[in-house]
């Protein structure tokens, strides 16, 4: 369809679905329509099946997680053309209906600044009239744990404080590349995995021009693992979002434009008040280190040595055409990780963790003013505060072995001394603000300390 064509859709739709508890394979339809007629998607996503047939229980558990799985997931689609209207296929409850609203208003926030889309913020869905029956309560809360992993520093914190606690956790990743796998194996931990497939003419339609941008896929794959522990008869899924990515990146036409709100808490109590509403899950969701700095889940990283070989946390690293890459080591995300992590390693360690030294590198400067706000604003990659970037840099300056580092003293140099002040007063270390973590859990990462 041309792009033209495209731009003049006025409504999305969600026309079915439908789930082959044989193969696992699940079949989401949607729809952008308009003028010129419509433009049609079919996602796939695969499940993994367990060993044996679910319980009826289940299965009307595991179709309730997958309306709304059905709704999230379309954000992707939606986003070729941004139309007016979102028009959703079923009514949906109070707690739902804000999820969806967040979804593809605020998680589409950055996407909409991007491409200078205003009104995205704005959506409203248009839910259909009609009762919600009540779901059947689903008690999972004393089950084994879905631990998703995805191949970085915080998902093996997670992972290892869960096992080291005896909660046995089930390693999980939705499409898992070589790092996860190569994670996983490390771990020695028997693991589920989802896949998940785009409609192919979405590409085809963004490489004609289509819109495009960043969409909030936590939420996408935090629902695929729900599923996942529903299907499997598991417990809560535990996620590794830590406290700094529900802090903005900026401002735009008085809205926070924040790249990892579907990682923030915000989001994480959407979803559990609409799975608890809409699929009866007693406790189906949470982040383990909600209460954590970066820097602190860094520390903690520094105390587990077995995934040295294995671990990235790079977004980048997937797309290098050496396939067993782990860092670019020229993006915010592998710049601020190095720099987390430094002070609580031995320079030898952290360097071999990363193939270079990036504090070494003079060209890795301007990079890291953005990370410490002396230019611009905080980029838009899945980093910590600011604040965190100017502790661990005056953790750095103390240490001898960093001092010298041709990076760490261009940056001592260029942060502004109320910076330092601010920094002295962060208590990055103490846990603390909004979490969900539920009492049996509130323990579990003392096994790493």
């Amino acid at each position: 369809m041309p792009n033209e064509q495209l731009r003049r859709m006025d409504a999305f739709t969600f026309p079915s679905y439908s789930v082959d508890l044989a193969t696992g394979e699940v079949s989401f339809d949607y729809a952008l329509t308009g003028p010129d007629g419509e433009q049609r998607f079919t996602e796939t996503i695969t499940l993994p099946l367990p060993d044996g047939p679910p319980s009826d229980e289940t299965v009307a558990t595991l179709g309730r997680v997958l309306e709304l799985l059905h709704v999230v997931a379309g954000v992707s689609y939606y986003k070729a053309a941004a139309p007016p209207r979102l028009v959703l296929p079923a009514p949906l409850g109070g707690a739902a209906t804000a999820l969806v609203t967040a979804v593809y208003t605020r998680g589409l926030a950055e996407y909409a600044y991007r491409n200078q889309l205003p009104h995205v913020l704005e959506l409203r869905p248009e839910v259909p009239a009609g009762e919600v029956s009540p779901p059947r309560v689903y008690d999972d809360s004393d089950r084994r744990p879905l631990s998703a992993v995805g191949g970085g520093k915080d998902s093996i914190v997670s992972l290892e404080a869960l096992r080291r606690a005896g909660f046995d956790p089930v390693p999980f990743s939705v499409n898992p590349n070589h790092v996860i796998v190569a994670v996983n194996e490390a771990s020695g931990l028997p693991a589920l995995a989802a896949r998940r497939r785009l409609d192919p003419v979405l590409f085809d339609l963004n490489a004609a021009g289509a819109r495009n941008g960043h969409i909030p896929v936590t939420a996408i794959n935090s629902l695929i693992a729900v599923a996942t522990a529903v299907l499997h008869g598991l417990g809560p899924v535990v996620m590794s979002n830590e406290r700094s990515a529900s802090d903005p990146n900026l401002i735009w036409n008085g809205h926070e434009i924040n790249h990892q709100w579907s990682k923030g808490v915000e989001a994480e109590g959407l979803l559990r008040a609409a799975l608890a509403e809409h699929a009866g899950l007693t406790e189906p969701y949470f982040s383990l280190l909600r209460p954590l700095s970066e820097l602190h889940i860094a520390r903690l990283f520094a105390t587990i040595d077995r995934y040295d070989a294995v671990v990235t946390s790079c977004n980048a690293a997937f797309k290098l055409r050496d396939a067993s890459a782990r860092w670019c080591r020229d993006c915010p995300k592998c710049r601020f990780v190095f720099l987390a992590m430094a002070p609580f390693m031995s320079r030898d360690r952290v360097v071999g963790i990363f193939g270079g030294d990036l504090l070494a590198d003079e060209a890795q400067i301007p990079g890291y003013r953005e990370l410490l706000g002396v230019d611009g604003h905080k980029p838009f990659e899945c980093v910590g505060e600011v604040e965190e970037s100017v502790v661990a840099l005056g953790l750095l300056a103390e240490q001898d072995q960093w001092r010298t580092a041709p990076v760490v003293r261009a940056l001592v140099d260029a942060v502004p001394p109320q910076a330092w002040s601010t920094a002295a007063t962060s208590d990055v270390f103490t846990p603390g603000g909004p979490n969900h973590v539920p009492t049996p859990y509130t323990k579990t990462l003392e096994s790493l300390t």
